[in-house]
């Protein structure tokens, strides 16, 4: 359940405020009049007790899969975006992998449009880089971007045909746009439905090679030296990927990349069931990956983290590991999932953690604003680090259930977002007892 409210003005009181971008950590108080932070609250402003919780930037998810146009049976611009205001994001960057492709100004006007009438959060569309995602013919970068564009990719595909991609990139660098890659070439990774190893062999599956990905991300990095683009990796996932990156860096080239909460904490072994929930792409590889990807997270050469969330319907899943589309939800568990692998592990603490989905994202996309700086417009997340939950796929608000967590138990849970006046609070119940009696407009309740 999603109660929606608006406050005129407000303060969150006591709460652990944590903000990357401002480099706080410190217990205090944020006050928020009309719609904007500030330094002083207004007088008789609601007061919301966050003891204990955490108040940190609205988080930004740049990697998402809302369905929208063309597959609503799987998920919505209302939807998704609900979704992702009970995980705690204010923010989130949808895929363009629609029906049509948003290759075309207006479809990344239809999205802003389509999210400022029903989204529960903000929505900066994913431009496509080439026509129809064909791989052949790019689009026109210069009017997907005046419409509204915030990056371009052609995800659930890589660009394959070097010229092609010379020609984005070539773009991309003129303009100063960001390019993501879904970093794949098909024919490397010939049909394979996991990751090849000990575990396709057992299965008797068809394995997905890594060097399909890592290739692609070779072609790309000697394209980024001679043209050089603001290029961004897409649910990274090997070791020598990481690697590739970390030299990149290194070298001084713009690059940027990304890993999921699932990579970060399953390996190939959970797909030993073949239950297709665990089917993905990229798919879960090794233990070795896996540290990889936590060590380039913890050291910077992984900028954030980004859910890739990709409803697909129960009867999909349900044709079986071989036929199942991959993908699986992940904005509602996020913070949890990412909770258990880096911060219950004891490498990261909840300041790293709020840092790769605030603050590294909005270095990826350059975006302004993400932060608890007086003046700004409120963008918030409450956070309730200890909160102790089990994950129960019927409570989800996505239109979808396809994730290999259903009855996993998780600690740490958003609480409720604020976007301007707006309050959005997934946990009523958690914050009954925290909320002074207050001029309050209760205008919506979205189950």
């Amino acid at each position: 359940m999603l109660i929606k409210r608006e406050f005129a003005s407000a303060v969150l009181r006591g709460g652990r405020v944590i903000d990357p971008a401002g480099g706080r950590d410190e217990v205090a108080d944020v006050a928020i009049v009309d719609g904007r932070i500030r330094e002083k609250p207004a007088s008789g402003a609601s007061v919301i007790d966050a003891t204990g919780w955490l108040v940190c930037p609205g988080l930004m998810d740049l990697h998402v899969h809302l369905r929208e146009p063309g597959q609503a049976h799987k998920e919505t611009i209302a939807t998704g975006t609900a979704a992702a205001a009970v995980g705690g994001f204010t923010f989130v960057a949808c895929m363009p992998n629609t029906v049509p492709a948003v290759d075309m100004p207006e479809w990344v006007r239809w999205i802003i449009e389509e999210s400022q009438r029903e989204g529960q959060c903000e929505v900066g569309p994913v431009a496509a880089i080439t026509q129809g995602r064909s791989g052949l013919e790019v689009t026109d970068f210069a009017a997907l971007a005046a419409a509204g564009a915030v990056a371009f990719s052609d995800d659930g595909v890589g660009v394959e045909p070097d010229e092609v991609m010379r020609v984005a990139f070539e773009r991309a660098a003129a303009l100063d746009v960001l390019l993501i890659q879904h970093c794949e070439y098909a024919s490397l990774s010939a049909g394979g439905v996991l990751h090849k190893g000990d575990v396709s062999a057992r299965l008797g599956f068809p394995g997905l090679d890594p060097k399909s990905e890592e290739a692609m991300i070779e072609r790309d990095l000697e394209l980024c030296r001679r043209f050089p683009a603001r290029y961004h990796v897409a649910h990274i996932s090997t070791a020598r990927a990481v690697e590739l990156i970390r030299k990149a860096k290194a070298a001084q080239l713009p690059v940027t990349a990304e890993v999921t909460p699932h990579h970060l904490l399953l390996t190939h072994e959970a797909c030993l069931r073949a239950d297709p929930n665990t089917k993905m792409h990229p798919p879960l590889r090794t233990q070795a990956d896996v540290d990889a990807c936590r060590r380039g997270l913890l050291d910077g050469v992984i900028d954030c983290v980004a859910t890739d969330h990709a409803p697909h319907t129960m009867e999909e899943k349900a044709a079986g590991f071989l036929k199942a589309p991959p993908g699986i939800v992940g904005l509602e568990t996020a913070l949890g999932v990412t909770a258990r692998a880096m911060i219950e592990s004891g490498l990261a603490d909840w300041p790293r953690l709020v840092s790769w989905f605030t603050a590294g994202p909005a270095g990826v996309l350059r975006r302004a604003g993400v932060s608890l700086q007086p003046g700004i417009p409120a963008q918030i997340t409450l956070i309730d680090p200890r909160a102790e939950w089990a994950v129960c796929p019927n409570e989800f608000l996505s239109k979808s259930r396809n994730t290999p967590f259903s009855g996993w138990d998780l600690a740490g849970r958003a609480i409720a977002t604020l976007r301007g006046r707006q309050f959005l609070c997934s946990r009523p119940e958690a914050l009954a007892a925290r909320l002074q009696e207050c001029p309050i407009d209760d205008y919506a309740v979205q189950k």
